[in-house]
């Protein structure tokens, strides 16, 4: 029997232009090929440019009337996003949703983004913070939505601010919850920001449980050369219907974080199922390491400080 998959309806989106980081692959490219069926605009940043038009010809397949467009986006390099930020600024178009989705996990050895810092803060959390802080303007000017991805990794950890780019000890785990959480902070601090100074910008957040996609995978860019144990078991089970989601359904708490209404998104997103790693999406209280609003100011400042960019 084929296993039975979570659903989600979208509202109709036409007229409306969102950009997902990471839809080149996994969750990030459900994500947006359903936005594109529902009738978004959706902008597509992508590192490698023949992976992006591989993956838009694909979404393409699905839904042959697809408004995509892609861009040219590395999230470990501050001069590629204030690049992206500086082009879709020259365009002038809003924009009314930001997914806040691509992330790498667990580099086997301490590495560095182009502006020296730690691989997985840099870019999953760094990455996007200056990403949203050049495209505010249109973000205001689409009275937006923007989603940022946590990770079930998050559920314990703490920020380590004495050692906050793993240079004494290089805990890939540790580092890893530590992005995690910094986006979630982030989220929850946008959010607080935007309704003190009217920017008129929403921000929810989300995460997708567990699913088989490339973040645990073989992959040169991390110096992981052949997939590990862990990755090989979530395949396993998540073939299986057991515990695990799939990309499919990793990518709905995102999608109903999007979409729900204002009063809907103070809240978690993500899986109902045991352990929240599969199953329904829905709201969840937050984590313990979330709920600090004294740490998330504290991670906005440090953010904006190192990564150069500046807030109303």
């Amino acid at each position: 029997m084929a296993r039975q998959q979570p659903t989600l309806d979208l509202p109709d989106l036409h007229g409306r232009r969102v950009l997902v980081t990471g839809a080149s692959d996994g969750v990030g490219h459900v994500i947006a090929t359903r936005l594109a069926a529902a009738g978004a605009d959706v902008v597509m940043p992508v590192r490698t440019r023949g992976k992006g038009e591989a993956a838009a010809a694909e979404i393409r397949t699905q839904v042959p009337d697809a408004r995509l467009e892609l861009a040219d986006l590395d999230l470990a390099s501050l001069a590629s996003i204030a690049a992206l930020g500086t082009r879709l600024a020259d365009d002038g178009r809003p924009l009314h949703g930001l997914v806040l989705n691509a992330g790498l996990m667990t580099p086997p050895e301490r590495r560095t983004t182009v502006d020296g810092f730690e691989l997985q803060l840099g870019t999953n959390h760094l990455g996007h913070v200056a990403l949203a802080a050049h495209l505010l303007p249109l973000l205001r000017a689409g009275q937006a939505r923007v989603v940022s991805q946590t990770s079930v990794a998050a559920k314990r950890g703490r920020i380590l601010w004495d050692d906050l780019q793993g240079e004494r000890r290089y805990d890939a785990m540790a580092l890893y919850r530590q992005s995690k959480i910094a986006c979630g902070l982030f989220a929850l601090e946008l959010a607080r920001r935007s309704a003190a100074g009217g920017w008129g910008v929403t921000s929810a957040l989300s995460h997708p449980g567990v699913a088989p996609t490339n973040l645990l995978a073989a992959q040169p860019g991390t110096g992981r050369t052949e997939d590990g144990l862990e990755i090989r078991m979530i395949r396993w089970l998540s073939a299986r219907g057991i515990l695990i989601g799939t990309p499919q359904s990793a990518a709905l708490p995102a999608l109903m974080a999007l979409t729900a209404p204002e009063d809907e998104i103070g809240h978690l997103f993500g899986p109902r199922g045991p352990g929240q790693t599969g199953g329904r999406p829905g709201a969840h209280a937050l984590w313990k390491p979330l709920r600090d609003e004294a740490e998330a100011a504290r991670v906005w400042d440090w953010s904006a400080d190192v990564t150069g960019v500046t807030w109303p």
